[in-house]
């Protein structure tokens, strides 16, 4: 998650948070000189349960390390497009089935282990016999991985798919020593730009420039990621200069006292983060379509829109954001209809009940959720709102136990429609159609996956499967003189190797 777990931290996203990626048209620092002994602080709001993203979920442990300490093979550019990393170049048999990579020969871990293509085996295997995230069924098309020399490697998939290279530039494509795996949650090793250095738990993360990575050295020696539960506190810290960066802004709302001063930057794009109303499926509440699309009709999303984010952000009806090539505006799907929403509540027998919505301490769901709350209850629903410390709480009651019936969390992971989706996840949403559009999507040519895709998008909104509160913005309040902030967060990544005065 996404939110922001992902994204939804997570990244939070996460937050969940929020969630960043290199962006278009940002100043890239490999042309800069290494800053030296200059240090950096970033504020952040959703801090890592833990280091371990094979083990854990939540966006937030992605965030700091996929790019900066782990790469994969492959990654995003700017534009989303999937483009050499750890690979070299990359060809695909004409069936479709089978990916040989070529990979560079002078990478190195942290622990002076050279990275080779059996360092690629063992991490793919690893996904598939190691892994207990729910991300981790992205590798289950793979049937075999194999080197076939120092610097090349074999993959092959049971059957085409569209989605797996795609994933490798997720956090499941991380590639992991064969030696260094053994302390994951508190000393990750990677081949990337920065190394970690400690965690100062409940406050910070201190990660340090990798002097022996293979390529242009960032500008930062250190760079220190420091968490904030409280959005005024994470606002006030860079006024005092305490931080550089405001990575993920929680109260837009706020916002005037940075644009009305010189000293600072604000930058605004958008996000994979979908704020979610999630519906607990599996409750016998949401069985009936009426009720869930009454829940749906029954908010006003412009107006919670300007309440409690204070008009940042899109408007969207499904989980697809405006930057995935399927996206379709569905926010006429489900207008708001109050009326409509009673009438349909009173037929389906929910008017009355109560709804136990479950939030994260996330400003963002805190500040969403009464608005929420308040509306819902204008139609006739009874809402009992819960506050759960995130991520830990959150993650164990609702995402792992899915001991809920409502909850609202930015799912940040990029094209997660069909991992929020489905029985297994929290979300406890089984529907045989929407899983034979994505397995459409996944084995057809580009025209089928986008037309499926469309399918699978319409088919969650028009059956009212949660409801998608707004998309994200990317919202970033920096030092004036910082360059290479990313405009737009469309990885689970914060790229700290663009940084640079």
């Amino acid at each position: 998650m996404k939110w922001l777990p992902t994204r939804a931290v997570a990244f939070a996203a996460a937050a969940l948070l929020a969630l960043t990626a290199c962006s278009a048209g940002s100043t890239a620092s490999s042309g800069s000189s290494p800053g030296g002994d200059q240090p950096l602080s970033i504020g952040l709001v959703a801090e890592p349960a833990s280091l371990d993203f094979t083990t854990t979920d939540g966006a937030a442990i992605p965030q700091v390390l996929l790019g900066n300490v782990y790469e994969g093979l492959v990654k995003q550019d700017d534009s989303g497009k999937i483009v050499p990393s750890l690979a070299k170049s990359w060809t695909v048999s004409p069936d479709r089935k089978t990916y040989t990579f070529d990979l560079v020969d002078n990478a190195k871990f942290t622990n002076d282990k050279p990275f080779t293509a059996a360092d690629a085996v063992f991490s793919i295997n690893r996904v598939k016999t190691a892994w207990t995230t729910s991300l981790k069924a992205a590798m289950d098309v793979v049937s075999a991985a194999k080197a076939l020399s120092p610097t090349q490697l074999q993959v092959t998939l049971t059957k085409p798919s569209n989605d797996w290279l795609f994933r490798m530039t997720t956090r499941i494509g991380a590639m992991f020593s064969e030696t260094g795996v053994s302390a994951l949650a508190t000393e990750p090793i990677g081949t990337g730009p920065y190394k970690f250095s400690k965690w100062n738990r409940g406050d910070s993360i201190v990660m340090v420039r990798n002097d022996n990575y293979r390529g242009s050295k960032p500008f930062f020696q250190q760079i220190t990621l420091k968490y904030f539960k409280d959005p005024t506190a994470l606002n006030n810290a860079l006024l005092t200069g305490t931080i550089n960066v405001i990575g993920t802004v929680q109260a837009p709302e706020a916002l005037s006292q940075f644009t009305s001063n010189d000293k600072y930057q604000v930058i605004e794009g958008t996000t994979n983060g979908e704020v979610l109303l999630s519906f607990n499926n599996s409750r016998p509440v949401f069985s009936d379509l009426r009720t869930r699309q009454a829940i749906r009709q029954a908010i006003d999303h412009k107006a919670l829109l300007d309440t409690c984010f204070a008009g940042r952000g899109k408007l969207i009806g499904s989980m697809v954001p405006p930057t995935d090539p399927w996206y379709e505006d569905l926010t006429g799907v489900a207008p708001y209809d109050l009326a409509k929403a009673k009438s349909l509540l009173q037929a389906s027998g929910a008017a009355g009940k109560t709804l136990r919505l479950r939030l994260p301490t996330l400003p963002y769901a805190t500040s969403c959720g009464q608005v929420v709350k308040s509306q819902l209850e204008q139609a006739g629903l009874k809402v009992q709102i819960d506050q759960l410390e995130f991520p830990a709480a959150w993650l164990t009651t609702v995402f792992k136990n899915a001991d809920y019936d409502m909850s609202i969390i930015a799912h940040v992971e990029p094209r997660d429609l069909g991992a929020v989706f489905n029985a297994k996840y929290y979300t406890r949403y089984n529907d045989p159609t929407l899983q034979g559009y994505l397995a459409a999507a996944d084995a057809g040519d580009e025209a089928a996956q986008v037309d499926n895709m469309k399918k699978a998008a319409r088919r969650l909104s028009e059956n009212a499967a949660g409801d998608w509160l707004f998309l994200l913005p990317n919202l970033i309040v920096a030092d004036k003189n910082l360059k290479g902030l990313p405009e737009n967060a469309i990885t689970e990544s914060f790229d700290l190797s663009t940084l640079a005065r």
